[in-house]
């Protein structure tokens, strides 16, 4: 069955101009790459969204916040830097550099298409659908960072469970960041089981996403952080998939997945320090798609946008998808690699991680408790 790629060249305004590392031409370079390698026929739809509308962008913003930012980036694209402001509702990471693009707009596109993505799945005319640009995770209602505007991983948990009545909705966030926007929304939501896998927050933006935030009130014991140390290659991420990520899923029984994250995790990215080969995204791509299928009838929305070496983003990014669509196509680790994949120098790190989450967790989820010594 085809997916959906949700996708439109307006996406390139997203770009807060030359020397900044978050340019629009990433959206420009995966398309390409994609119909080289891949002929679209009966494998995937590209699918051109709407941008978003005032009343949806309210449902996770307050209004002073959205006028602000529609106000000065319009400004900023007219050539018009006036900085008056700007830290009260956006980091210094958000300060687009000389000639940027229209971002704000963009970015209504970027949560048009995951209101969109939602819509095409739940209504059964697509299985699974890919967000191009989607996963802007570090958005607050209120507050702008991490080069994330308005926040559609949010947008899109709350569509469905406002439109469509969903009551248990999962996001798993496998950006090498910690999701602390996504966080911020869901802490105290039982409905919304985040399971975020990031770099050790002790070691990279945001600082945030330490093993033991878990979540408040109701929403105790359903926010779960995976802090994995730096170098943290294919062999930590397949033993938290296996050991937390995936008896998780199976225990809470998400009615629609949501995933997100791009190509950072890789070591040649350039801002982070993880160790996962494009191999290891395939298998993200792979088991994403083997849990929708056993857990909820296949539905996932897929939001992809993060990575900042361009030479292995396109690389990446297709590996995920295609695990995730059961595409038989193999793709390449891109060449020249900076390091060897034959051994994961985290794991054992990473394994005590995994026994303090587990840990953490034990009075919130079953498939933790410990088993009781007189049944053994």
């Amino acid at each position: 069955m085809a997916i959906a790629i949700l996708y439109r060249e307006e996406l390139l305004e997203y770009d807060f101009g030359p020397g900044h590392p978050f340019r629009g031409d990433r959206y420009e370079i995966f398309p390409r790459f994609l119909k080289e390698r891949l002929p679209e026929d009966d494998n995937y739809h590209f699918v051109k969204a709407d941008p978003a509308t005032e009343e949806d962008l309210l449902t996770i913003c307050s209004k002073e916040y959205i006028q602000f930012s529609h106000d000065y980036y319009k400004a900023a694209y007219a050539g018009q830097l006036d900085h008056i402001k700007f830290g009260l509702y956006q980091s210094m990471d958000n300060m687009p550099f000389e000639k940027p693009g229209n971002i704000e707009e963009a970015a209504r596109l970027i949560i048009g298409q995951a209101k969109l993505g939602c819509d095409l799945v739940q209504k059964g005319i697509y299985q699974k659908a890919v967000s191009i640009g989607g996963g802007m995770h570090h958005a607050k209602p209120s507050f702008g960072e991490g080069f994330c505007i308005y926040n559609d991983v949010a947008f899109a948990a709350r569509y469905l469970i406002n439109n469509y009545k969903l009551e248990r909705v999962l996001i798993l966030d496998t950006d090498a960041h910690a999701a602390n926007g996504t966080y911020e929304y869901f802490y105290d939501d039982p409905r919304v089981l985040l399971i975020d896998l990031h770099q050790d927050p002790r070691t990279l933006y945001p600082g945030t996403g330490f093993a033991k935030d878990i979540g408040d009130g109701k929403g105790r014991g359903f926010k779960v952080n995976i802090p994995l140390p730096p170098n943290a290659g294919y062999d930590s991420y397949y033993r938290v998939f296996c050991e937390i990520v995936e008896p998780l899923v199976r225990e809470f029984k998400p009615q629609m997945i949501i995933r997100n994250g791009g190509s950072d995790p890789h070591p040649d990215d350039g801002l982070t320090d993880l160790g996962l080969p494009v191999r290891g995204f395939h298998m993200i791509g792979q088991r994403v798609r083997q849990l929708a299928d056993e857990v909820c009838q296949g539905k996932e929305l897929d939001l992809i946008a993060s990575g900042y070496n361009k030479g292995v983003l396109p690389y990446a990014w297709l590996a995920l998808i295609a695990g995730l669509a059961g595409w038989n196509i193999e793709v390449e680790e891109p060449e020249p690699a900076t390091r060897k994949f034959h051994k994961d120098p985290a794991y054992a790190e990473t394994k005590l991680v995994e026994a303090e989450i587990k840990s953490n967790l034990r009075h919130y989820w079953k498939c933790f408790q410990l088993p009781n010594p007189a049944q053994l």
